[in-house]
């Protein structure tokens, strides 16, 4: 029996007594230190933390000082030095990892927990890092475009807007693959054809598919697809068997007819 599969169900242990850092870092620098260690193949040591201990007080655990040191030069301007506050008093937590074939192991147990945070020196010049970020996301890249009137085509909502629901995933589903005809036919350019559908539907309101395809010259199996974004298929009635526009589509035509 395979190793991986007989010890699917049990979790390694062998470094549980292990103890562990948590630390809660800037984004910033945590996405330096990511880009580093993948642009390099030999990653070398992102930080050195230095350990202050007043002698006088070396069981009272309120005199040790964490820092933190970025090593190199390679962050560019974010600041260098950072503080470390230390949290004793946190919900017990342990590290877990797993492997691609699901194999458990448990890494460690927490022993502390840090705030990282820009020295003192160093304030001023995370404040301004903060204020760039902040003042480059609200900067609009959209821009406003005046277009020529050609009678509301740009106007129409279109198939896959958020707010329309489309019944093409359920239609897909239930119908029947059509035959493909002898005849190869070549696609069109998607908004030319739905623009070439939108007058046939202005010409008259219910359309069989077969009659559809004679009309445009297109592959049955595509004009499918453009009829379940903008029609609905009638099962029933009268005009059982054919397509009409969509409410929100047969306005706009209507509406385009009447210019």
């Amino acid at each position: 029996m395979d190793d991986d599969l007989d010890n699917a169900g049990f979790v390694e242990t062998g470094k549980a007594d292990r103890s562990v850092w948590l630390m809660k870092c800037p984004v910033v620098v945590a996405k330096s230190w990511k880009s580093q260690t993948a642009s390099s193949s030999d990653p070398q040591p992102v930080a050195k933390v230095v350990l202050s201990l007043d002698p006088r007080k070396p069981d009272n655990p309120s005199s040790m000082q964490f820092t933190m040191e970025m090593a190199g030069s390679e962050f560019g301007n974010i600041p260098k030095s950072y503080d470390l506050n230390m949290f004793k008093d946190f919900v017990p937590m342990c590290v877990f990892s797993e492997t691609t074939q699901g194999k458990l192991a448990m890494e460690g147990k927490i022993e502390h927990k840090f705030d990282m945070k820009p020295h003192e020196e160093n304030l001023e010049e995370y404040g301004r890092l903060c204020r760039e970020r902040t003042n480059k996301s609200m900067i609009k890249n959209r821009q406003i475009q005046v277009i020529d009137n050609d009678r509301g085509v740009h106007m129409r909502p279109m198939p896959g807007m958020v707010g329309l629901i489309s019944s093409n995933s359920k239609d897909k589903k239930k119908t029947t693959p059509v035959k493909q005809p002898e005849v190869k036919r070549t696609r069109r350019d998607r908004g030319e054809l739905e623009d070439i559908m939108f007058k046939l539907f202005e010409r008259q309101p219910n359309w069989a598919l077969k009659q559809l395809v004679q009309e445009t010259d297109q592959p049955a199996q595509f004009l499918k697809e453009i009829l379940n974004d903008l029609c609905v298929y009638n099962k029933r009635g009268s005009n059982q068997g054919t397509y009409e526009l969509k409410p929100e589509y047969k306005k706009s035509a209507e509406d385009t007819g009447a210019e």
